[in-house]
């Protein structure tokens, strides 16, 4: 049931945080794992610990002509296609009357407008095959809203809305489309968020159950359960990776 031994995964952003925690996850349940990211030296870094075959792939997932050239090269390079994790993000902290338009687009454009160019992608493939894993990664602003990111939270409330709308059109081709959200993680992204909301990190511990900040490797257990036949039957779920902190209402 969590047998991924034959299997070809593609993560964004999977050069580090819980994109690599991910495809450490998949790797470790036999998949070959490509990462596609912008940093060259980051990314061989991941492969670097994926192994089994692990491929880089530069690619900027917000320009559709570079996301079409990932999955040509997949395709001549591993021959199939069955996982991808839209995992690629970024986070700009400032008030809605500070947001610039363009720095809105940015935000908008790498969380929520590449995971559509990456599973527009990936559709004919997992089509043809008969069969596809899509797993993209919201946040826990896909559920609360927080004044220093409005870009952010509504780039991650419309990925939650868009694995609803891929889930409904494509699981008559056996296409499971879930998305994981993340509650507060150890990563690059969350530690410069320490430093600019004041107080962040004792409250994210007060209100976190599990009395501790997540880690990568928190999502290895998760994307091996979303990427297998274990979860056939799941598809348009939001599955929170968050030590309890969103039951706390």
């Amino acid at each position: 049931m969590f047998n991924l031994h034959g299997k070809v995964a593609i993560v964004t952003g999977g050069n580090g945080g819980i994109g690599l925690g991910m495809g450490l996850g998949l790797a470790g349940a036999g998949a070959t794992v490509v990462v596609a990211g912008r940093n060259r030296e980051k990314s061989l870094a991941a492969v670097a610990q994926l192994g089994r075959g692990a491929l880089a792939v530069e690619t900027d997932v917000t320009d559709e002509k570079s996301v079409e050239r990932l999955f040509r090269r997949v395709a001549d390079d591993c021959g199939r296609v069955d996982i991808l994790v839209n995992n690629a993000g970024i986070n700009i902290r400032k008030p809605p009357q500070e947001l610039s338009l363009s720095e809105w687009r940015q935000v908008l454009d790498t969380n929520l407008t590449s995971a559509y160019l990456c599973a527009h992608a990936a559709y004919p493939a997992m089509k043809a095959a008969g069969a596809g894993k899509i797993i993209n990664i919201g946040s826990m602003l896909s559920i609360f809203g927080a004044s220093f990111a409005p870009a952010y939270a509504a780039s991650k409330g419309g990925i939650v809305q868009f694995t609803k709308a891929c889930a409904s059109a494509w699981a008559g081709d056996n296409i499971q489309v879930n998305a994981v959200l993340p509650g507060w993680i150890d990563t690059e992204l969350t530690r410069n968020a320490r430093k600019e909301v004041p107080g962040l990190h004792d409250s994210v511990l007060r209100r976190t159950p599990a009395a501790r900040w997540g880690v990568p490797d928190d999502f290895r257990g998760i994307a091996v359960f979303l990427a297998g036949p274990a979860s056939a039957f799941i598809t348009g779920a939001a599955i929170t990776v968050d030590g309890g902190y969103s039951i706390q209402g």
